[in-house]
């Protein structure tokens, strides 16, 4: 931060700041005032700044909430159906009940985000239809489908800043012209030109929808593979992606969204060195993926032959399902791997395994990718049948998938399971406060299933299959930092990791209950539901077998001190009862985005992560540099927001380590280096991370320079 000290006397200074427009006034945040205290109040300054200087001025004026109704209604912005589904009187009291929170954006950028990529505006995009409490009102009406006590309580939750939506949500929701109320798609790629060609088609399909999507590679023969028996005809997964990028840099949502999409590649490939050079600086033209995402899903036995090493085999994928029955992205390679590498049926090449975690290394630090899956972490704590072969644009998404089968002409033979999850974060801080977690989650619970029961992506059967058939859904959590910061805890401390385990446990109680409630209510369970380990009644056994109390003082008084009950053995004994008896809604229930612009609309930290900057700086297109002060933030407790660089990645991979042991998907976890980093200590994060059972590794990020540490990039498909 720069710490210049301004010379104007406090008075002389407020009589300044009036005068300066609000981009003026946020930028001063980056300035220490004259006391040489930070100026925290220059951002709110520029929050009244913005409305009078420009909200206001460009938001069309209405005489009553009727009159504005009817207008929207008429003029096709508005979704008649949503508001036919409750009388006019409950429609009226719910905006009056959400007007009288008396919100008011607590930053400049949370105010900026909501009116540029949130409000409805005008066709012609010059002017706003909708205040803050109006799209809150319009996604409580949307996903509650005529339940008042529903919309009523998802209206308090929303603008309490308890619960918020992920963006494709809370943009669309109540829109007559808008993109799907989801957030991210996965599609399985199978070894056949009818399934490629079926896969690229659906990835336009959803990207134009407002998602971001990832395909899995690993099933894809490699370059140089047999095609009809005739040797060296395969042209690999390169082709594939280069096609795939082109897509994704052709559609996008109505110019809100640019499409965005990642490819998954399993680590014993033949195609995975390839794949990797793909994102090197210096990788020639023809070969260079500039905009596609990569992950790479790296099994244990990868881990032992580096520990050892020993060398590494890569496995044919056209082999491998002649022989298995069953494509390569299904089966365990750690389980199968001295079996198919005694296998003369199976062709291999091998190469050294620490080479491959050092190429993996450098093309991280040049490019931050790849994604790494840590494939058997993922599938030991999976609660449903099947296997998990992939994740999403995000890494935090893991669901099972199935294969489609099609016809000659691209029609499906068997329709099979893909993937789509809505995603929604609360705000650990504010559902603190609130001393309810078991509200706020029911309510959030409910709101997310709404969504997947109102999703039916047509145009692509097996991502509609898959959604009605799971119900999945992926419930994060934002403003870790925040909260632990406002306490006086250090991020990544004895107290903060306790404070997050047992946080994480009390959240998986209520949201499985939520589900078990749901499907008591519904009647049935998620398909599937049998073969799990909740049928079992396996997956409550650390549950019931100790009790997920604070361990240290600290953190017991936060519970205590804010009322909030945390659920006992005996509880969890009697949820397993009820979800082996009745079932569960939900096939699947949590996934920690990174969040992005719904933090700085609700005022909070990103996910569950330290923070890049006590004060961050963002690039914010035509008005350039804006400066987004931590929620808390004050000079009494700036000791508190070290930023994430220098936190360290093991403190932060402790922290994620806490929380995963409850999650039931995956968490994005970004590993932050300073730029003395080397491949080395990339790779010992890696190996630690893999050690503490963590599911999923999202960017590397390297502090190149005070602006580009400050910097925050969201996932396009859950956050921006």
């Amino acid at each position: 931060m720069d710490t210049t000290i301004l010379t104007p006397s406090p008075r002389q200074g407020e009589a300044a700041a009036r005068e300066l427009d609000y981009h003026a006034l946020n930028a001063m945040l980056n300035l220490y005032g004259a006391d040489g205290r930070l100026q925290l109040e220059r951002d709110r300054e520029a929050v009244r700044q913005y409305f009078l200087q420009h909200v206001n001025q460009n938001t069309v004026f209405f005489h009553s909430l009727e009159e504005k109704l009817d207008y929207l209604v008429e003029q096709e912005y508005y979704e008649p159906e949503v508001l036919a589904a409750y009388a006019p009187g409950f429609v009226k009291a719910l905006f009056e009940q959400a007007y009288a929170w008396k919100f008011r954006f607590p930053s400049f950028l949370g105010a900026f985000k909501y009116y540029t990529s949130y409000t409805l505006k005008t066709f012609d995009g010059r002017r706003y239809l909708e205040r803050f409490e109006d799209r809150v009102c319009m996604v409580a009406l949307t996903l509650a489908r005529g339940d008042e006590a529903l919309a009523r309580s998802l209206v308090d939750e929303i603008i309490g800043g308890r619960f918020q939506p992920a963006t494709p949500t809370f943009l669309n929701a109540g829109k007559r012209q808008r993109g799907e109320l989801v957030s991210c798609f996965l599609l399985r790629l199978e070894d056949n030109m009818e399934s490629i060609g079926r896969g690229i088609n659906s990835a336009l399909q959803l990207s134009k929808r407002g998602g971001g999507v990832a395909l899995l590679l690993s099933n894809i023969r490699e370059a140089g593979a047999p095609i009809k028996q005739i040797e060296n005809q395969s042209s690999g997964i390169i082709p594939i992606m280069k096609l795939l990028e082109d897509a994704f840099s052709y559609a996008n949502q109505l110019g809100a969204r640019q499409g965005a999409g990642a490819v998954y590649l399993n680590a014993h490939h033949p195609d995975i060195l390839r794949f990797l050079d793909t994102k090197r600086e210096n990788a020639d033209e023809k070969v260079r993926i500039k905009t596609l995402s990569l992950g790479v899903t790296i099994p244990d036995i990868t881990f032992d032959l580096a520990r050892r090493n020993a060398p590494m085999y890569l496995f044919s994928p056209y082999d491998v399902e002649r022989v298995y029955g069953v494509p390569f992205g299904d089966i365990s390679v750690t389980e199968k791997y001295h079996e198919m590498v005694d296998d003369r049926r199976i062709r291999k090449t091998r190469i050294d395994t620490r080479a491959f975690f050092q190429t993996l290394a450098e093309v991280q630090f040049e490019s931050g990718y790849p994604y790494v899956m840590f494939e058997d972490n993922v599938n030991r704590d999976n609660p449903i049948a099947g296997r998990v072969n992939m994740s999403n644009l995000c890494s935090e998404i893991l669901q099972v998938n199935t294969p489609s089968e099609f016809n000659e002409d691209l029609g499906y033979r068997r329709v099979g399971e893909d993937i789509s999850c809505n995603l929604g974060s609360l705000n650990i801080a504010r559902v603190m406060d609130g001393g309810d977690i078991g509200a706020s989650v029911e309510v959030a619970v409910r709101g997310l299933t709404a969504v997947a029961e109102m999703t039916d992506i047509a145009s692509v059967p097996s991502v509609a299959n898959g959604n009605a058939r799971s119900r999945a859904i992926g419930l994060g959590q934002m403003n870790l930092h925040g909260f632990l910061a406002r306490e006086h805890i250090h991020y990544g401390s004895e107290e903060a990791l306790d404070f997050t385990g047992v946080y994480f446990a009390c959240v998986a109680y209520h949201a499985l209950r939520a589900s078990n409630r749901l499907a008591m209510e519904r009647g049935e369970s998620f398909a599937g539901f049998a073969a799990s380990a909740y049928a079992s009644g396996a997956f409550f056994d650390k549950y019931t077998e100790r009790d997920w109390r604070p361990s240290t003082e600290r953190a017991r008084a936060l519970f205590e001190r804010l009322g909030i009950v945390l659920p006992t053995r005996d509880d969890w004994a009697a949820l397993k009862e009820s979800v082996m008896a009745h079932g569960l809604y939900n096939r699947y229930l949590q996934a920690v985005p990174p969040t992005g612009s719904i933090s700085y609309i609700n005022h909070a930290t990103s996910s569950i992560h330290p923070v890049a900057s006590p004060i961050e700086i963002r690039k914010e297109g035509k008005l350039g540099r804006v400066y987004y002060p931590a929620p808390y933030l004050d000079d009494d407790n700036l000791a508190f927001y070290r930023d994430a660089y220098e936190i360290g990645p093991e403190a932060i991979i402790d922290t994620y380590a806490a929380a995963s042991e409850h999650v039931d998907q995956g968490l994005s976890l970004t590993l932050f280096f300073p730029d003395t980093a080397t491949t080395r200590d990339i790779n010992r994060a890696q190996i630690y991370a893999w050690r503490k059972g963590i599911k999923t590794l999202y960017y590397v990020r390297l502090r190149q320079s005070a602006l580009e540490g400050t910097e925050v990039e969201g996932c396009v498909s859950c956050t921006l």
